[in-house]
């Protein structure tokens, strides 16, 4: 999962989605550090992680790009997860995309000082460029994997994944349908947030 599932997962709290977001930038035991709500975000970052690279239908969707991305194929992975979350959107939230970014990016800056610096220099870029709302196109995707590209250690194959997604398309779409319930599952059970409750309009 990239960042819009990332965020999604974490429920109506601030400082959750915030150590949700900057979970890969933090290793070993410096979650420690954080405030309880932060440490439960990144706790939660690391489960879904977890969860998902074991995951056999995941396992099935990567199998597709270990030719071109060997161990690269998850992150490939997670952004079209990513982007079958955005135009499914509406069936998992109530909430628009847009206001569900907005409502990041003023997070992000209200707790600025928690992030670690690699994060706050990624930040600007990540507000200016829309990143989550980004994930709805195949252009969008494109210019996400283009910026990993030059800013980690990611090969600069962004052609053929952007190929590799429209031949395998239904198949990459209907393996997130079958999958992504259970992750919903997963995170509301082992950290008692009700995700569907909260984003889906479904109240209790």
């Amino acid at each position: 999962m990239n960042f819009l599932a990332h965020i999604y997962l974490s429920g109506e709290n601030d400082q959750v989605k915030i150590g949700n977001f900057i979970g890969d930038w933090i290793k070993g035991n410096d979650f420690n550090k954080y405030p309880a709500d932060i440490k439960k975000g990144i706790l939660i970052h690391r489960s879904i992680d977890s969860y998902t690279d074991n995951h056999p239908i995941v396992r099935q969707s990567k199998s597709r790009l270990n030719d071109k991305y060997h161990k690269y194929s998850g992150v490939i992975i997670d952004i079209f997860y990513d982007h079958f979350l955005s135009v499914n959107w509406d069936t998992y939230s109530s909430v628009s995309i847009s206001d569900f970014t907005n409502g990041l990016n003023n997070g992000l800056t209200a707790y600025m000082e928690f992030l670690p610096a690699p994060i706050q220099e990624f930040i600007p870029r990540f507000m200016k460029n829309r990143w989550m709302e980004s994930y709805g196109t195949p252009d969008g995707i494109e210019k996400v994997l283009e910026g990993m590209s030059r800013h980690t250690s990611l090969p600069d194959k962004t052609i053929d994944a952007i190929e590799i997604l429209k031949i395998y398309y239904t198949e990459f779409q209907n393996e997130f349908n079958e999958y992504f319930p259970t992750l919903i599952h997963h995170v509301e059970e082992k950290f008692l947030i009700s995700i569907h409750k909260q984003f889906s309009g479904k109240k209790e």
